[in-house]
Order: C-alpha cells, then sequence, then structure tokens
C-alpha cells in the first residue's frame, strides 16, 4: 500500500473470523437477566435444523413475491442492466496501465484486465485479460469470489490476490506475478481467513492471520503482525507487534513517500480510535502523538495530513474538529507540533475523502450533501487552495490516483444524471470528459427535490425526492424511503438504472434521507447519534416520514422503508417504534439482536457505535430501541421483507432468521429471503444482485401500489 488508504475499509474487511459461528450455549442466552432466547439455534450457520428452516421460509415467501407480475421483467430487465457492456470501467492505475475488474453474462464470477490510457480513451477499448476468475474457479473446483489484490510499490510486478468463498470477508491470499500473469507456486500464499496483509519489499510481506488460539480479538480480527520473508514458513515468521484481546483489530500498512518508505501498524482499540505506531529499522515500535479519533489522510512531499474529528489542544493551540491539517512528517516524528490549517470547512459542509496524487492533494467536500472538490498543492512552504471546476448539485468520487503522476478520474451523477467519468490533471487543472453512461430511463417528467426537516432540536435534517414532475399531492404516491444513518457514512445522490426502470418511471417515488448519524455534515453529525444517543437517527428517519406524509406526498398505506446492515438496524428499531407508519419495509442483512450481535462474527468491532450491552448501564438505552427485544405480540405491524446471505461473515444471518422467526411465532406475517451466497453485500454475482433487486422492488409494488 503507497499514500493512499482508508482506515474504515481496513476496520470493516480486513477482518479475521471463522465463518461458523461458535454454537451458543444456553447460559449465554439469558445474559442481563433477559428471558431465554428460543431462536438461539438459528445462530449456528450451517447447522442443519436452521438451514432447513431457512429452505422453508425461502420457498414460501419466494412463491408468493416471484408470483406479482412485475418480479419476471424486472427481473431481466436487472440482469440486462448489470450485464450491459454500456457500464463504465472504472479503472486504477499501476505502472502505465489502466486496470479493471469486470463481470458480465459471460464472465459471472469477473475478469481482471488492463489497457492503456490512450486504448481507454476509445469507445471500444481493447482489454488484455489479467486473470480470469470464472476459469479459476472451475480449475480449482472452488466458488471464487474476488475481493482484490495488492500490488507491490513501485513496480507492481506481485500482487498478493484475495479470493473469498462464496462472497464471505474471508480470503484465500495467492501471490500473483502481473507480469507473466500466473500464480507464484511457492509464494506468499496464505489458508483462508480475514487475511491483513502489505508488502515491504520484494521478499517481505507484513501479516496479520489467524496464527491459532489467542492470536485473534474478540472482534474475529488479528491481533498480531508478524514479518514474514520469502522462503520461510508463516508459523516461523517473526511477531513485530502484538494488541489487545479486547481490541477490533491490529492491521499493518506500508506508507511510500517518493523515496521514503514507512512501517505501519495500526492498533484499533475502537472502531473510532487507534493508536499509529510507525516501525524503525529494526522494527521497534514508536507511537505516534496523535488524537486517537484522528484520520491519518495522506503522506506527500515529505507532509502528513490529517483530519480531525474532535477538537484537539496541543501546544497552546486548538485545532477544531472537522479540520485537515499538516505538519513536516519526519518533524513531527521528532516531537514538533506546528501544525499548519489547511482547510477549515463550513458549517454546511465535511470532507468526503482526500487523495493525494504525485504533486497534488484533491479534497471531496460535501456541501448541503452535493460534492464540491478542491485541490491543494504544497510548494515547500505553504499550502495553495483551488476548487476544480466540475458540474453541481451531485455526488462525485475520486478514484485511479497514483504516485507516479497527477492525474485521476473524477466520476459524476446525481439521481437524474448518467454517470461521467473526467480524466482530471490536478498538474494543469484541465478535466476532460472521458466516458459516460447512456440514460438507463427517461427521466424527462422526473424532478429532484431536497427539502429539510426540523428535528425536535431545530436540527434541519435534509431529504431527497425524487418524483414526477405532475406528481398529484394527495397521499396515495407509493414512495421508498431509504436511510443508514452509521458509522459517519454520508449517502450521497446517485444514478441508479435499477432504481429509475424498476421504481420511478412507473410512478414511483424515491426518498433519501441524511440523517444523524452518517457523516453528512463531518463528525459532529456522526457523534451526535452515537451509543445512548441512538435514538436520534431513529427519530430523526421517522420524523423525515412524518413531514412525507404532511406534504401528501405519501401516506402510512403507500410508504415503505428500505436500508441494509446498520441501515437494516435502522429500518428494523423504526417498524418496531411506529408500526403505523409504513405498509412496507425492507431489512436488508441486518442488526437485530443487539442483546448479543457483540458475539457474533465482527460484532464487537462495533460497540463504539452503539455500545456494550454486556455492561448494564448500556444495555438499559440499547435495550429500548434493540429490534428483536421490541416486538409485541399484540401490535399490528407490516409485513416485513427479510434478505440476508449465508456466507455473510461480517454481520450474522442469525439476525434475521431469529427476527423472522419471532414475528411468526407472534402470529406476524413476514417475507424472508436468504441467500446461499453473497457476503454482506447479499450477492455474489451480477445475476444474483439482478434477481434480489427484482425480489425488493417487486415485493415493494406488493405492499405499496394503489
Amino acid at each position: 500500500m503507497h499514500k493512499k488508504f482508508s482506515l474504515l475499509v481496513l476496520f470493516i474487511t480486513l477482518s479475521a473470523c471463522n465463518q461458523q459461528a461458535t454454537k451458543p450455549t444456553p447460559s449465554s442466552s439469558t445474559a442481563n437477566n433477559s428471558s431465554p432466547d428460543a431462536f438461539l439455534w438459528l445462530e449456528e450457520v450451517d447447522g442443519e435444523q436452521a438451514i432447513d428452516w431457512v429452505k422453508a421460509r425461502n420457498k414460501k415467501s419466494l412463491d408468493v413475491i416471484k408470483s406479482h407480475p412485475k418480479f419476471t421483467p424486472l427481473y431481466s430487465n436487472n440482469k440486462t442492466i448489470y450485464n450491459s457492456n454500456e457500464r463504465i470501467p472504472y479503472v486504477s492505475q499501476m505502472n502505465g496501465y489502466l486496470y479493471n475488474f469486470w463481470r458480465d453474462e459471460n464472465h459471472v464470477r469477473g475478469l481482471y484486465r488492463r489497457t492503456t490510457l490512450a486504448e481507454y480513451r476509445q469507445a471500444d477499448p481493447q482489454w488484455e485479460t489479467v486473470l480470469d476468475v470464472d476459469a479459476l474457479a472451475t480449475t480449482e473446483g472452488e466458488n471464487w469470489v474476488y475481493k482484490g489484490m495488492s500490488c507491490r510499490y513501485p513496480v507492481y510486478d506481485r500482487c498478493l490476490v484475495n479470493l473469498s468463498r462464496g462472497g464471505a470477508d474471508a480470503t484465500v491470499v495467492k501471490e500473483f506475478d502481473l507480469n507473466n500473469k500466473t500464480f507464484v507456486e511457492d509464494g506468499f500464499n496464505m489458508s483462508e481467513s480475514k487475511n491483513s496483509v502489505t508488502w515491504v519489499d520484494a521478499d517481505t510481506i507484513m501479516v496479520g492471520t489467524d496464527f491459532g488460539p489467542g492470536s485473534m480479538t474478540d472482534s474475529g480480527y488479528p491481533r498480531t503482525t508478524r514479518m514474514w520473508q520469502r522462503g520461510s514458513q508463516l508459523s516461523e515468521a517473526p511477531e513485530v507487534f502484538a494488541g489487545q484481546k479486547t481490541d477490533v483489530g491490529v492491521w499493518p500498512t506500508v506508507i511510500n513517500d517518493g523515496e521514503n518508505t514507512y512501517k505501519f501498524i495500526i492498533q484499533g482499540d475502537s472502531f473510532y480510535t487507534r493508536s499509529w505506531y510507525v516501525l524503525d529499522e529494526h522494527n521497534q515500535a514508536q507511537v505516534l502523538a496523535l488524537p486517537k479519533d484522528i484520520s491519518f489522510s495522506g503522506l506527500i512531499n515529505g507532509q502528513a495530513i490529517f483530519e480531525l474529528k474532535t477538537d484537539w489542544q496541543v501546544a497552546g493551540q486548538t485545532y477544531h474538529q472537522g479540520h485537515l491539517i499538516a505538519i513536516e512528517f519526519e518533524d513531527f516524528l521528532a516531537g514538533a507540533t506546528d501544525f499548519e490549517r489547511i482547510m477549515q470547512p463550513a458549517a454546511n459542509t465535511s470532507i468526503s475523502s482526500v487523495v493525494t496524487t504525485q504533486n497534488h492533494v484533491l479534497i471531496n467536500t460535501l456541501q448541503d450533501v452535493s460534492s464540491v472538490i478542491y485541490q491543494l498543492s504544497y510548494d515547500g512552504e505553504q499550502w495553495q487552495k483551488q476548487s476544480v471546476d466540475l458540474p453541481a448539485f451531485g455526488a462525485m468520487s475520486i478514484s485511479g490516483s497514483s504516485d507516479q503522476n497527477d492525474d485521476v478520474f473524477i466520476n459524476y451523477s446525481n439521481f437524474l444524471t448518467p454517470s461521467t467519468l473526467y480524466h482530471y490533471s490536478a498538474s494543469n487543472g484541465q478535466a476532460e470528459r472521458i466516458k459516460s453512461l447512456p440514460s438507463m430511463f427517461d427521466a424527462t417528467d422526473l424532478q429532484v427535490q431536497q427539502y429539510f426537516m426540523t428535528a425536535a432540536d431545530q436540527t434541519r435534517v435534509p431529504y431527497y425526492v425524487v418524483m414526477k414532475k405532475d406528481l398529484v399531492l394527495d397521499g396515495n404516491n407509493p414512495t421508498i424511503l431509504y436511510g443508514y444513518g452509521g458509522f459517519e457514512v454520508s449517502k450521497t445522490p446517485d444514478y441508479s438504472g435499477i432504481l429509475g426502470t424498476n421504481w420511478l418511471t412507473d410512478g414511483g417515488v424515491y426518498v433519501l434521507a441524511n440523517i444523524r448519524g452518517g457523516g453528512e455534515y463531518g463528525p459532529a453529525w456522526h457523534q451526535a447519534a452515537l451509543k445512548k444517543n441512538r435514538h436520534v437517527a431513529f427519530n430523526d428517519f421517522i420524523g423525515v416520514a412524518e413531514d412525507l406524509i404532511a406534504k401528501g406526498i405519501t401516506s402510512p398505506e403507500h410508504l415503505g422503508i428500505y436500508g441494509g446492515s446498520n441501515g437494516g438496524l435502522l429500518v428494523g428499531a423504526v417498524f418496531t417504534m411506529r408500526p403505523d407508519l409504513f405498509n412496507a419495509v425492507v431489512c436488508a442483512v441486518p442488526l437485530l439482536d443487539m442483546q448479543r450481535y457483540n458475539k457474533l462474527l465482527a460484532g464487537a468491532s462495533w460497540m463504539a457505535e452503539y455500545g456494550n450491552p454486556d455492561i448494564a448501564e448500556e444495555w438499559a438505552y440499547i435495550k429500548t430501541y434493540s429490534p428483536y427485544h421490541n416486538l409485541k405480540s399484540d401490535t399490528a405491524y407490516p409485513a416485513v421483507f427479510f434478505t440476508t446471505s449465508t456466507r455473510d461473515d461480517r454481520v450474522h444471518p442469525g439476525h434475521a432468521r431469529k427476527m423472522a422467526a419471532k414475528m411468526e411465532s407472534m402470529g406476524h406475517d413476514y417475507f424472508y429471503y436468504e441467500n446461499i451466497e453473497g457476503g454482506h453485500g447479499g450477492a455474489s454475482n451480477n445475476d444474483q444482485s439482478a434477481y434480489l433487486r427484482a425480489l425488493i422492488y417487486a415485493y415493494f409494488w406488493q405492499q405499496l401500489a394503489p
């Protein structure tokens, strides 16, 4: 790994634990003096009884949803969209080549391929196949899902390829020769785990994996890091760092800045707090004197860049929450604290991402949930800032950056504008439109409005509404309200051919709620809904629903809600709190049993977000919203549609299983679909994605159409 890295990705995806959950013991179901859990057996992921239960509920639910007249045409339409060659092939840069991972109907598992920039500019570029995952899966008899590769900087000759069985987070690592396009038989190859690896040099990697008893944290992530030399046994690799069992995890990373290489260890003691250590030439660790919640955003031309999540007072100076600061890194290691404030966002602005090129820094900001990009340059003495001239009122993302040049790719879209990809040169400030999607649906009679709901504490909460221009405000419009509200994740306006063809063009209304708990307005927006304040996110979501009803856009009979993962918890909590407001709920790969979430798979890593249910004072507020514990037999609920995946080794499928089983035991109607593959995304290939989306939108039409 070089300058560009993401702690969120590290914390969420480089995890390590076995997919098969430990079989629960009866005593574990009575924590905090609650009643015994009658459905604990459904936590046994591959248990015969549990799988039989899943298959029976799948069949019963699919028989109903697939019989809806919209399902078959939606499924066919979705396959066409997912497999269309009209899609933009997004790329990364390595050593003069542009690399892309591509799936279509002929390459279900995908191709890793490359081309040149000159060829990429063409309407139909020629690609050279580097790795055919379908062919590999056939040869090895494995259900491989490609999970990315990390290649050795700066020559990019060897790569560490991550392959998952069925889409789980846990991966097998295989060393790959990028020049010969073959796997290295006696290379750095690792068995299945949620491995964390990074190149040090041609013959050395830093490794975090399951080394046996005591090597993993309670969250199921690596607890130790070892330095593995080529030709030696992994089990004999010397340990260079060990964290605590109670940590979220320990991750190695290498950051290169020109000719300087820095080896780091990140010790995460919670999802949002961590200590950074730099290793010297003897691999001795020195802790960096930083706040534990700070983000290390980049290292460029000797300058280290940090983003503050809370105010920081150091050496008589106060550096404020949400700001970017920089310092000469070698001076900082020697004890200097003369940070420079290089960006101070306004109240309606947050920093979405920071990307470095060879000589410049690109900062993607959100201003009232629309992207604006700034470019910063350091001339050796001071920082200069300028805005990047790109379309307004949409979502932008920066990709394909490299330490070898100043070129990046910037994608722009909004709800009604298909993605347009720009090739941007930070050296001259020129943006060239290089790729664009055709319209996948007719948007001529559609409009987008941004509204603000005023919460009880007078906070203005934004939300987008996509609807027909001639929409009649009579409350009869089928409406999907989507939200997430967690982990400082921002939800932005984005073009979706699936949403347009499955919902909008037939008169459906789509609403995106930018509730607190997300990152739309920076760290404070997220922190407002942490732990005991979780109800802030739920109440914001309910407030948006009530605002939609008050405006006549929809009514409870025609209003559905949709969320996945943390968003699954959101909609699960909200439908148990206010079942009168909704007639449809899609609760995807959700957290629902908040008493046991920290004991299941990676759940312990999220206690900084939700709290620890094993502490009585924290369970006292968690239990007030835990969906599994707030179901009532004498309350009428909408017929919720639960979706999950057997191979999800991040959020345990037991959450959805147990919630559905409990509703069934109380006589409540529901729908259930569990994909036997798919991982946390719920689908592991285009066909599965098309199928799942067809099920979801057919369900919404079934429940919400007038």
